[in-house]
């Protein structure tokens, strides 16, 4: 019998296909975004509900497995110097950011699944000197779970430096140990993803490209490495972020005799590992949000399998309730 799941903050649904080649079964999903819903019920062929916080966690359906990437922003590097710069709060101090962690530990507590999995970035487990995380990890142990976290670069599935922090929780009760997979032995290059034609329209103006030169040189004069990144065919990229609809600065991609191109949708998809028959049905600036704000599929099956494979392998001892 299938492992059951939830899928919290579901954006696209990168986590869920995750977990569904590890052999589990989805039944019931949230997400807030509109345009994201869009794009995760064309190729689910399920509509998420929206806001999480608007659901009684009482009315959600028993499962396995609550998985959850909930929002990041407030706990990134980015994230944190611009809320600084505007004089806003971040990390838990974002009343929204604390209500989110408080929902998913209502949830487990009125649940109690077997397991669970969150992702966000990696400065969540270095926010306020680690006492962020601390208070996180707190939160999730009196929903009564073993807390288990490492953070992961998904540079060895795919060919992107992406370090991400994995936190696994096991109902106590279970008395169920858990160790994450190992990740080494395949290293992806990034011209292995690119399209053979791409369209012109993905190539640089002139205009765009000086002003991203000049930008850089302006910035380098001041000592900062602020600025666009030419990416080596024979290598791996920079982070893809929700902002590279901007101006794509962060993933270039050099060309003979031509301005630099960005990343094409179809591009973007192939760098977080998402399969050839996934669908976009939506506007260029949306997928490239879309595909910013996921998850890089091929780290998060590893980590499905081996969570499957721990809790099966225990199941004679593991009860629902």
């Amino acid at each position: 019998m299938s492992l059951t799941f939830i899928d919290l903050f579901a954006g696209i649904g990168g986590i869920r296909l995750a977990f569904e080649r590890a052999g589990c079964k989805c039944i019931f999903s949230s997400e807030i975004d509109k345009f994201a819903r869009k794009t995760y019920s064309r190729n689910f062929g399920d509509n998420p509900v929206g806001d999480i916080l608007e659901i009684d966690e009482r009315e959600i359906p028993d499962h396995d497995i609550t998985l959850a990437g909930f929002p990041c922003q407030p706990f990134s590097i980015s994230g944190v110097s611009k809320r600084n710069s505007l004089g806003k709060p971040h990390g838990l101090e974002c009343k929204k950011n604390e209500h989110l962690l408080s929902k998913i530990a209502d949830i487990l507590k009125t649940k109690q699944p077997k397991a669970f999995l969150l992702e966000n970035v990696k400065h969540l487990k270095f926010h306020n000197k680690g006492k962020t995380f601390k208070i996180v990890k707190d939160c999730l142990e009196k929903a009564g779970y073993d807390i288990y976290s490492e953070v992961i670069d998904a540079s060895c599935v795919v060919p992107q430096h992406r370090e991400r922090i994995y936190i696994v929780g096991i109902r106590k009760d279970l008395n169920v140990k858990f160790s994450f997979p190992e990740f080494q032995g395949f290293n992806p290059l990034f011209k292995d993803i690119l399209e053979a034609e791409v369209d012109p329209k993905y190539t640089l103006s002139d205009r765009l490209w000086d002003y991203l030169r000049n930008y850089r040189e302006k910035h380098k004069k001041k000592g900062n490495g602020f600025g666009y990144s030419l990416a080596d065919p024979d290598g791996i990229t920079r982070t893809l972020s929700s902002r590279y609809y901007k101006d794509g600065s962060e993933i270039l991609i050099p060309q003979k005799g031509k301005n630099p191109r960005r990343l094409t949708p179809r591009e973007c998809a192939r760098l977080m590992g998402f399969p050839e028959t996934y669908e976009i049905p939506v506007s260029n600036t949306q997928a490239y949000k879309q595909f910013g704000n996921s998850v890089a599929v091929p780290v998060v099956e590893k980590i499905a399998r081996k969570m499957t494979k721990c809790l099966d392998a225990n199941s004679s001892s593991i009860q629902t309730i």
